[in-house]
């Protein structure tokens, strides 16, 4: 069906003329907020519809990340994630609810997703991301969303990310605080060198014990909404080409002060993915440290 929004219709007539557009009259109705704005209109929506996402962890990013990429009308979602939803999850994971409690949160996000948008195909991974499996799976999406919750699978998906020449909007939360950045360290700049990616940003993973996990250290769970809602913002952003990347820049939240920062990094000529000498051809480095995560 190549349905064509006329002006002259009200609220709808201000949508631009949809050609070459395969959205049904339900998706018109439900994405006309989205049709509205002249950044994405209806070949924009239709890019999306298209458009397959990655998201890494269905938790307190994931959440989020999952429903508002549905609610956007993403086409396809890929979810990864290998726990179960425990009731202490619900704080800050609201992709999930009580009755999901002991549930695969893969399973639990998909039942979310189709309860929200129907369009939206979902295709689950209930497993952890590993080195033998990381590029295959990365490579089947336009775009990695990272909302997980450990340094050993932040590096593992950049590393993924930069073989299978994907783009990734990394996210990491504390307990008032979060990050957020994207990558396209397989890209050259203007200048030609590489544009940085997560290891030009954090060169090496903090030492085992010296930061507390959530379980630990807390969280206020609304702040792992913002920056999973961020996250969202910026996919979107990356599929439509919409204004500034935040390619090499690292947005930093502090909630208790309600302030945004921005700080700006580069490519590391020492970067072992990407430097000058690279000493990581493939995803082989990775298996001691997830063997090490394991024990």
């Amino acid at each position: 069906m190549d349905c064509r929004v006329k002006p002259g219709n009200d609220e709808m007539g201000v949508i631009s003329y949809i050609t070459r557009i395969m959205l049904t009259g339900d998706e018109i109705e439900r994405y006309k907020r989205q049709l509205v704005l002249k950044e994405i209109g209806g070949e924009g929506q239709q890019r999306l519809k298209d458009a397959k996402v990655l998201v890494i962890g269905a938790g307190g990013l994931g959440s989020p990340l999952l429903i508002y990429l549905a609610a956007a009308g993403l086409g396809q979602i890929g979810i990864i994630d290998n726990d179960r939803v425990s009731l202490d999850n619900l704080q800050r994971q609201i992709v999930h609810d009580t009755a999901s409690v002991g549930a695969y949160k893969t399973k639990s996000a998909a039942k979310s997703i189709e309860r929200l948008n129907p369009h939206v195909e979902t295709r689950l991974y209930t497993t952890r991301l590993q080195p033998e499996n990381a590029v295959e799976i990365v490579s089947q999406y336009d775009i990695v969303a990272d909302g997980s919750d450990n340094f050993t699978t932040r590096y593992l998906v950049n590393d993924a990310c930069f073989f299978a020449k994907r783009p990734l909007v990394s996210a990491a939360v504390g307990p008032f605080d979060g990050y957020l950045t994207t990558i396209r360290g397989y890209e050259r700049d203007a200048g030609g060198d590489p544009r940085p990616n997560y290891r030009c940003l954090f060169p090496e993973a903090p030492p085992p014990g010296t930061v507390a996990p959530c379980s630990e250290a807390g969280i206020l769970g609304a702040v792992a909404g913002v920056m999973g809602t961020l996250q969202t913002v910026e996919v979107v952003k990356e599929l439509l080409s919409i204004r500034e990347s935040l390619v090499g820049r690292l947005l930093l939240y502090d909630a208790p002060q309600a302030r945004f920062s921005t700080l700006t990094y580069a490519w590391d000529p020492e970067n072992p993915l990407s430097g000058r000498s690279p000493r990581f051809h493939d995803l082989s480095h990775h298996r001691e440290a997830m063997a090490y995560a394991s024990s």
